[in-house]
């Protein structure tokens, strides 16, 4: 990767303990004293999917990034569900804020599902002062994806179980993969850097965390997690997303309690950090001043 899809070099780095042990790989950008953002990244990710982010809001903001389990830098752990994804963004909360701070939380596609999964816990409100849900869902996810050219029903979700739930690795980088990863994850019309920089993060997640999270995925049902999401909450979703599509970025807006907007990307796949990585992070910037101004009036 290269240019603004290139890691930036974090300020700090450290590893975070989650409830059952396991280590969290986390970095901290820009400077202590601005508000902070803190990013989760979605399945088969990792803290590099955020570059585009990091780059842009670490200039006026502290930027949190953190490695899901078995993904990135974060060790494998045995234990794979929404608990344990609400587990270890508390763990990070806990680690990066102080207390009385609260933060901006981001999470894309499971990422987003960890924030939802975290809504109920007292930590989680303690140290939210807002959320975005960007390319993500709450229920239904292999009823609804369309992954493969298939009507919707029965079928089409087995075939999408085999594909995401496949031991086949995803790599190495190559003129093919890159072409399949992009069909099934981005717009028709992303950019070639673009393509390549989510094939170079996506491909290198290891074969048996794909298998494990894609397991959890397959049998999500976090729509009571949402209705008990009660912080200002902005929903991202593209027009163009085949795992996700638009609908559910639609129904957590009418579902959540404090939906502050939904903004619908046209034409951006699943990938919208990286295929939209202004929009996104204008979603992201607004809420902080919004949740700054909340705070400062309350």
């Amino acid at each position: 990767m290269s240019g603004r899809y290139l890691p930036p070099a974090p300020r700090r780095q450290f590893f975070a303990e989650s409830a059952d042990g396991a280590r969290l790989h986390v970095e901290v950008h820009g400077e202590d004293g601005a508000p902070t953002v803190v990013l989760a990244h979605g399945w088969t990710c990792s803290t590099a999917f955020w570059a585009a982010q990091i780059r842009e809001l670490s200039r006026d903001h502290r930027v949190v990034a953190y490695d899901q389990r078995g993904h990135g830098r974060s060790p494998a752990a045995t234990e794979h569900s929404t608990t344990a994804l609400a587990d270890d963004l508390v763990a990070v909360l806990r680690a990066t804020l102080a207390d009385g701070e609260r933060a901006v939380v981001a999470g894309h596609s499971m990422g987003g599902m960890t924030v939802m999964a975290a809504a109920r816990r007292p930590e989680f409100v303690a140290h939210t002062a807002g959320a975005v849900l960007c390319s993500t869902g709450s229920a239904r996810l292999l009823e609804e994806a369309r992954v493969l050219p298939l009507p919707a029903g029965p079928l089409r979700t087995r075939l999408t179980r085999a594909v995401t739930g496949s031991r086949a690795p995803f790599g190495p980088v190559t003129p093919v993969s890159k072409a399949l990863l992009k069909y099934v994850t981005m717009a028709p019309g992303a950019a070639p850097d673009k393509v390549d920089a989510c094939a170079r993060v996506v491909q290198a997640c290891p074969v048996p965390a794909r298998r494990a999270w894609a397991a959890v995925l397959a049998g999500l049902d976090l729509d009571g997690d949402v209705r008990s999401l009660h912080v200002p909450t902005a929903v991202v979703g593209g027009t163009a997303d085949r795992l996700t599509p638009v609908g559910h970025a639609r129904a957590l807006a009418a579902a959540l309690p404090q939906c502050v907007g939904l903004t619908e990307l046209t034409g951006i796949g699943h990938m919208a950090p990286v295929e939209a990585p202004e929009a996104v992070s204008d979603v992201i910037r607004e809420l902080t001043r919004t949740a700054e101004t909340k705070e400062r009036t309350s």
